[in-house]
């Protein structure tokens, strides 16, 4: 006979067992003596206690937390159960009963952690089967008897489940189960997380969500993103000394303009469309643009091309100071700075856009523009009060060279935006700077003595031409930008980066030591790591995150914090943000966050209170934490 259809007749007079034993009041797999039901039978009941194990605790009612029961089954390998929400008509669902009591009762419905695995099952007519392999803990809130005294109530019960392997089901079986207070959660449910560092940030006054945001913003020009423009910012400094007081001032002015206005767009984002500080950098479509922006700048340095947009570098030698900046060239370099700015984080940011973004849109918008302000303030400084950069050397040829260097610096700036970017689309984004840097050259030849119309024309060919050569390199329907590169050139970056996996990148000896080990981040892995009750630390993290990779190579990776996680059994799990990836960006919303770097440990004995770092953060305070979070514990 065929062992499915066998497995299914046999199951109806395993019920009819079950419900016989429940009826006489047996609350234990019911063996009469002499074993009246044939030893076969009896075995199988048996054996049901050796497949599925349960344990019970309860936690009492806590601060904005009700009193709740963990119910946990532990599944033998290759065999599953069913879930309390499994539908009619096919497998029995599993039920959890409370023995009746008038010191407790439920005061909700349970639900599992990790939810059950769903699919469709052509042996009971295509009806959606959930299961349920390895550890589940239900969890339910209850409610107790006043005057009850927690710590010397039993809550008794039992857990009715039908365990099957892949040939054969055992008959429904109760297993019975008596809960004993706990003050420690064991189970992962994102409905009762609680951040005591969000609950800090929740309770920060606005005018101090304001000093932060200004302060962010003004330590922002200090960060390694800043740094390419910042010769750029120099250079018009220089150029003013040969402007009056007022123009000077009016220039800095529009260059703070273009900061804030980048400010403004990122608050907009924010609000309507739930994007973080830095979230832009996840578009493809943005990085090839802005890399292809900052290496026609580049070039435009360099003297290959002039940027027609009057006083952004200045017609023949920038030590004319006829020719020097004007108010457009300062407003596009504070938009280049501000976006270049926004891959880094700054100490006091990261809480003031934690704050920023779980608040009204005014509000919002009101946080964003003081850091926007914090960033533009030192602009405004100098521009009121020119003295200040007195000791910067005056106007001369060495600008000229000086000028020639940013050119580099901008390069150089262009290469670290393809790290960005998705390896199958770097050759595309290479050949389209290429076709960028033909239309420069072409424009640059012209002498600026011809005539409108041989500029004109030009300039027709040269954007022709750029077209082409962009179109080409990136075809498709979805455009121009976020299109498909062509086939046979993505067929060939693919298998060059299976290939370079397959082989595994070289690591240095010393790294290699102290790296820890990562593995990728799933909420699935989570949940599965939180219910062995190990202690989880998880790096939420990016490619374009400059911070990111600091912390990475300086506080994570290193022999202190590698020690104290393989003493404690910490497993640790990388979440890439890169293109914000729609798993890592749910549980970065759970944590309350819309930005990176954020590390979050979820210590075994409590995981829904994790311990959560925003922003920059030192080997000193992670390792505070992790001893906080102490180490994994034993499964039950």
């Amino acid at each position: 006979m065929n062992t499915c259809c066998a497995r299914w007749m046999l199951l109806p007079v395993a019920v009819a067992l079950s419900l016989g034993m429940a009826s006489a009041g047996w609350s234990q797999p019911f063996e009469p003596p002499g074993g009246g039901f044939g030893s076969g039978l009896v075995g199988l009941v048996a054996e049901t206690e050796n497949v599925v194990t349960v344990a019970a605790q309860f936690t009492a009612r806590r601060a904005g937390t009700p009193a709740e029961l963990f119910v946990t089954a532990v599944i033998k390998p290759g065999w599953h159960i069913y879930s309390i929400t499994q539908p009619s008509g096919g497998p029995i669902a599993t039920q959890i009963k409370l023995n009746p009591s008038d010191a407790y009762g439920l005061a909700g419905d349970f639900r599992p952690s990790p939810a059950s695995e769903r699919k469709r099952d052509a042996v009971f007519d295509n009806l959606m089967v959930e299961t349920h392999h390895g550890t589940v803990t239900w969890r339910a809130p209850i409610e107790l008897s006043a005057g009850i005294d927690p710590t010397t109530l039993k809550i008794e019960g039992a857990l009715t489940v039908q365990p099957c392997d892949a040939n054969s089901c055992r008959p429904p079986h109760d297993v019975p189960f008596a809960a004993m207070l706990s003050h420690k959660a064991t189970a992962f449910d994102p409905d009762a997380l609680v951040i005591d560092a969000d609950e800090q940030i929740k309770r920060l006054p606005f005018w101090l969500a304001v000093v932060m945001g200004l302060l962010g913003g003004l330590i922002l020009n200090l960060m390694p993103c800043v740094l390419p423009v910042i010769g750029l910012k120099l250079l018009s400094f220089i150029e003013q000394a040969g402007h009056d007081r007022r123009h000077a001032f009016l220039l800095n002015v529009w260059y703070s303009l273009g900061l804030l206005s980048v400010f403004l767009l990122l608050a907009t984002l924010a609000v309507f469309a739930g994007f973080g500080w830095g979230q832009l950098f996840s578009l493809q479509g943005f990085n090839i643009t802005l890399a292809a922006v900052v290496f026609v700048m580049g070039l435009s340095f360099l003297g290959v091309w002039e940027i027609p947009i009057p006083g952004f570098v200045g017609h023949g030698k920038v030590t004319e100071l006829g020719e020097q900046e004007g108010f457009a060239g300062a407003l596009s370099k504070g938009v280049l700075t501000t976006i270049l700015a926004t891959p880094c984080s700054a100490p006091f940011l990261a809480p003031a856009l934690t704050w920023a973004v779980a608040q009204p849109p005014l509000q919002t918008y009101a946080i964003f523009t003081s850091v926007g302000v914090g960033m533009a303030s030192p602009y405004l400084l100098i521009g009121a009060f020119p003295k200040l950069i007195r000791f910067l050397p005056k106007p001369g040829a060495w600008m000229e060279t000086f000028k020639q260097i940013m050119g580099f610096v901008l390069l150089g700036t262009v290469v670290f935006l393809l790290t960005f970017i998705r390896w199958s689309y770097v050759v595309p984004t290479i050949g389209l700077l290429f076709g960028l840097w033909g239309a420069c050259w072409w424009i640059g030849r012209v002498s600026p003595t011809a005539n409108g119309g041989a500029k004109a024309r030009a300039w027709l060919e040269a954007v022709t031409l750029a077209a082409v050569i962009w179109i080409f390199m990136f075809p498709g329907i979805n455009g121009v930008l976020p299109g498909v590169p062509v086939g046979g050139l993505q067929e060939v970056m693919e298998a060059r980066l299976q290939l370079t996996i397959a082989k595994g990148a070289a690591v240095p000896a010393d790294q290699a030591e102290h790296r820890l080990p990562w593995q990728p981040f799933t909420r699935a892995a989570l949940e599965e790591l939180i219910a062995a009750r190990k202690t989880v630390l998880v790096d939420f993290t990016a490619n374009w995150c400059l911070t990111c990779k600091t912390l990475a190579k300086t506080v994570l990776n290193t022999s202190k914090v590698r020690e104290l996680v393989d003493a404690n059994g910490v497993a640790t799990l990388h979440a890439d943000w890169t293109d914000a990836e729609p798993e890592v960006t749910e549980m970065l919303e759970l944590l309350g966050s819309k930005q990176v770097p954020v590390l979050a440990i979820f210590p075994a004995a409590n995981p829904n209170r994790p311990i959560v770092l925003r922003g920059a953060y030192t080997q000193q305070t992670l390792l505070k934490k992790l001893r906080e979070a102490g180490p994994s514990m034993k499964a039950s």
